[in-house]
């Protein structure tokens, strides 16, 4: 792709979201006042507002009616560091659910839960229960850091992973809003009580280092304006992708001594996926290796590279906004160099660290200290009763009985760890008489690793179905691989319903990116670890062409694979070129496996390589183009 920058910020005038959060008397504003409203919903500037403090006004599209007022509901999104959910959090959020929203939770990619449904007349008072019950929703959405992640495996016997959520904990409270509005607001100025700070985190908050506060204000490392756009972090392990950390704006690797003991830590930066169709300037990009820091300096490299973003990033065009533009237009080394004057010393040089793999903790596991931790996979992440399968009554029931912690992880699951051995047969009778498999083995593997985002009907932005689509597209993806013979084929597969990639399509092996109504961008190439970006393949895949556009796609994998060799990493070596000529070229079998006739064409050699270039740059099959052309020659003639 060629990814152009708009053109030079310093001529351009700030965005209208900006002068919102200028005038908003620290996210106070209109918010404070519309909320005692009598009313549905908020006005733009205060919804812009209310995404700071965890959440985005909706409206059911299912339930439009011509002439009538939208549907106005509201997201609550909760914040949770490391994914940590604990038992009183959870039993509150479960009737919260109930009380005020759709009756469900939904597991979010980034290790919180969310709350569809409430109306605004219920808003407070939900968040008000959440807070109270050791949660919050402050900052989980809005131009600021969202929800630090963590690997969410409970090993007690690894130290590593202690770390990982010391410091994403940290971290989280290092970055959270100053502002009181969010306890003046949704408590009447109660603030609740919280778990002490590390005094180190207090010190940081205000230690100058080069420039990176700013002092009397009441957000210190923000503000006035807060961040151009979200800034999303997370604290991993070595080896451990559960996180997708090439996906973060930050993403901070533990480093430890051969004795298991803190040393400091990698850093990677620029990672991001949201972008827009037909903007090419706007694109996903892999997080870049920037350097190591010793564990003393952790804290002050964090906000020299938050402060970068807020004072560089580009506050005028909030599609340009993220940090990955900001390092794709000035390259890793000018980066760095401004981080370290920020910092006030050199950032070291980057330790080595072994291949990263994906891991979902699923099933029973030895936690490393005598007792257990169960990976329960959820589909989508949300947390539903529908018929016999009734997985929010298991899981409410589980909490109620054994008072047990969650780890929410970034593939939309749930683990509750610390379980006495003796009471592992007691939960999985729970799990079996409310229809909840424990057994990982036991779940169509194409469901297990795929993911989805909410899209229709609540979310504004969606274009076409995600959620409630995507059961359907796995089991057809898995009927025409049982039908090719690949039946213990599996791979990533993640669907959205918009190019904002919610549910990180792009570092899918195959995805789906809503482009149209009942349409899809169609991605290949990722890798089975998230570790490499896919590729879009084709434009505008309408879901009823499905089978007859994979097939050859799935022949040529099936006839031209290495040994082993996963779907991803098969597209991604053999190229775009070579799949779609292999199937330009298929002829699909039919049932007893004859070859069904297909007419040929003889071509000029230019016309071919032209036909050729034409759906490249179209993304679409040469036979596609050929028969769109004759269908409008034909037409013309007549």
């Amino acid at each position: 792709m060629v990814k152009s920058a708009p053109s030079p910020i310093a001529s351009r005038k700030p965005s209208k979201v900006e002068g919102i959060k200028e005038n908003s008397n620290f996210l106070r504003e209109p918010v404070a006042t519309e909320i005692l409203q009598d009313t549905t919903h908020f006005t733009e500037n205060a919804v812009q507002l209310l995404k700071f403090h965890g959440s985005y006004q909706q409206d059911n599209r299912d339930n439009r009616t011509k002439g009538q007022e939208k549907d106005y509901q509201f997201m609550l999104r909760t914040k949770n560091p490391g994914g940590l959910v604990p038992p009183q959090l959870y039993l509150a959020l479960d009737k919260i659910a109930d009380e005020y929203g759709n009756h469900t939770l939904r597991a979010t990619t980034r290790q919180g839960f969310q709350l569809h449904g409430i109306l605004k007349k219920n808003l407070k008072s939900a968040i008000a229960t959440i807070v109270k019950n050791l949660g919050s929703t402050l900052g989980a959405c809005g131009d600021i850091n969202r929800n630090v992640m963590a690997p969410p495996a409970p090993f007690k016997n690894r130290p590593e992973y202690q770390y990982a959520w010391e410091y994403a904990q940290n971290i989280a409270d290092l970055l959270s809003a100053q502002t009181g509005a969010y306890y003046e607001i949704w408590l009447d100025g109660e603030k609740a009580i919280s778990a002490e700070e590390d005094p180190e985190v207090k010190a940081a908050r205000q230690s100058n280092g080069n420039g990176t506060i700013i002092h009397d204000n009441e957000e210190p490392i923000y503000g006035t304006h807060y961040m151009p756009r979200k800034f999303k972090i997370c604290v991993t392990v070595p080896g451990d992708n559960s996180v997708d950390l090439y996906s973060q704006d930050l993403t901070l690797v533990v480093i430890t001594n051969k004795k298991k003991q803190l040393e400091g830590f990698n850093i990677f930066a620029g990672g991001g996926l949201g972008r827009t169709h037909g903007k090419e300037e706007t694109f996903a990009r892999l997080a870049d290796p920037i350097g190591y820091v010793a564990k003393d300096d952790v804290y002050n490299v964090v906000k020299a590279i938050v402060a970068t973003q807020r004072d560089y990033g580009d506050r005028t065009d909030r599609r340009h906004a993220r940090l990955k533009y900001l390092i794709n237009d000035w390259g890793v080394d000018k980066f760095r160099t401004q981080v370290e004057e920020y910092f006030g010393k050199a950032i070291e040089a980057f330790k080595p660290l072994p291949e990263f793999k994906y891991h979902d903790f699923l099933g029973w596991n030895e936690q490393g200290d005598g007792k257990l931790f169960l990976g329960i996979s959820i589909d989508n992440g949300r947390v539903k009763d529908e018929g016999s399968f009734q997985l929010k009554t298991a899981l409410r029931e589980i909490v109620e009985q054994f008072n047990l912690p969650i780890r929410l992880t970034s593939n939309q699951n749930v683990i509750f760890y610390d379980i006495e051995s003796d009471s592992k047969e007691a939960i999985q009778d729970i799990l079996s008489r409310h229809g909840v498999e424990d057994e990982p083995s036991k779940i169509e593997p194409l469901v297990r690793y795929a993911m989805a985002c909410p899209a229709l009907p609540t979310c504004g932005l969606a274009i076409t179905e995600s959620e409630r689509a995507i059961p359907g597209i796995l089991e057809r993806i898995r009927t025409l691989l049982d039908k090719l013979g690949l039946q213990k084929e599996h791979f990533v597969v993640r669907m959205t319903g918009c190019p904002n990639g919610c549910a990180r399509p792009y570092l899918a092996e195959l995805a789906f990116v809503g482009s149209a109504p009942e349409s899809y961008q169609l991605w290949l190439g990722g890798s089975p670890n998230q570790t490499r970006l896919a590729q879009p393949y084709i434009e505008k895949l309408h879901h009823n062409d499905l089978e007859s556009f994979l097939e050859p796609i799935f022949v040529y994998f099936k006839k031209s694979r290495k040994s082993k060799e996963s779907f991803g990493d098969f597209c991604d070596r053999v190229g775009f070129d070579a799949i779609r000529e292999f199937a330009a070229s298929y002829e699909p079998q039919t049932a007893n496996g004859a070859n069904k006739s297909r007419h040929r064409v003889n071509l000029k050699e230019e016309v071919y390589s032209k036909l050729k270039e034409v759906a490249e740059s179209q993304g679409k099959p040469m036979t596609q183009l050929v028969t769109e052309a004759l269908e409008v020659y034909f037409q013309n003639l007549s």
